[in-house]
């Protein structure tokens, strides 16, 4: 029946369960819980990522104010870095537009953290203690392979030094579809990615060192062959994505150059241009201390925790039920 919850109750008590260790285990490590805005003034200037808009209206005025739905705490949270916060953590619902399926739901509950003076080696081990305490009865062997090795290993092609042309006609072999030629170079990546890479990869593995231009919000450098990379990581499980995390940009211009740059992006898929959000820019400004940060996805966790196939199964409503 529509009225009842799209999880049963035993699921529901296995996620308070998860949640709970997570505090725990977060909390024995010195980090602070936060609570931030999910609504804000902002919203995310990433192409691939889409805010879901709201209108707010203040003392019945005919006027309103757009907001926006946050896809992720990460903004506010290294506001509170740059203040002074130390270390944190944030247990946060998310909301995503026209992102809906098996693996998706509009809205969903979000994990994130952020370590002071973290390398990104050092957080992927801290993942993975987490991942480990909360899938105790599984025995998990953890992988770390470069994007580049990743790539090499699985379709013989490198994704930093190959042409432009071979990754499309790579993706053509390997994948039925059909995109425009000028498609950018990152979308055929994204393809074989999804498509090829992520089946592939043993059964748990971080893959780090994404193409530079792939950098989102996190620091560029080099690798140990001279190319440039981001360095960020994400974590698979059964060839799903669990979480994303960076060594975190802390540089103000550049972090300002990004969302110019991710701006013209979307206008060239179409979307609507997203004002860059002042105040992050600001607390770069003042000083966002070093850190590396991940988010992670409670669902899709519980998915794993459960056996469940989709994500309905471990959220009490999910979207056709909200």
């Amino acid at each position: 029946m529509p009225w009842q919850p799209s999880a049963d109750i035993k699921q529901l008590k296995q996620r308070a369960k998860v949640i709970s260790q997570i505090r725990a285990f977060l909390d024995a490590r010195h980090l602070l819980e936060v609570d931030t805005p999910v609504m804000s003034h902002y919203g995310v200037s990433d192409p691939h990522i889409d805010s879901i808009p709201v209108a707010f209206t203040q003392d019945g005025a005919l006027s309103s104010t757009q907001m926006n739905l946050m896809p992720s705490p990460e903004y506010a949270m290294k506001r509170l870095l740059a203040a002074g916060s130390g270390s944190i953590y944030q247990i946060s619902k998310a909301f995503r537009n026209g992102e809906i399926g098996r693996k998706h739901n509009p809205e969903f509950t979000l994990l994130e953290w952020y370590q002071l003076n973290y390398s990104l080696e050092q957080l992927m081990q801290e993942v993975s203690c987490l991942i480990d305490t909360v899938l105790v009865n599984e025995e998990l062997e953890w992988h770390y392979l470069s994007y580049r090795t990743a790539f090499e290993s699985i379709l013989s092609i490198d994704p930093l030094t190959a042409s432009d042309e071979s990754i499309r006609q790579k993706a053509i072999a390997l994948v039925d579809v059909q995109m425009d030629a000028d498609t950018p170079r990152d979308t055929w990546l994204d393809l074989l990615m999804s498509h090829c890479i992520e089946p592939a990869l043993p059964k748990a593995c971080f893959v780090f060192d994404y193409p530079a231009s792939q950098c989102a919000l996190a620091r560029q450098a080099q690798d140990e062959w001279g190319n440039k990379v981001a360095r960020r990581f994400e974590v698979y499980i059964n060839g799903i994505e669990l979480a994303n995390g960076y060594h975190e940009l802390t540089d103000a211009i550049e972090q300002a150059r990004r969302f110019k740059a991710d701006n013209q992006s979307r206008q060239a898929m179409g979307k609507v241009a997203m004002a860059a959000d002042i105040r992050l820019i600001q607390a770069l400004e003042a000083g966002l201390p070093e850190c590396s940060g991940v988010a992670l996805g409670i669902e899709r966790l519980l998915m794993l925790v459960s056996g469940e196939k989709d994500i309905s199964k471990v959220m009490a409503f999910s979207h056709h039920r909200a």
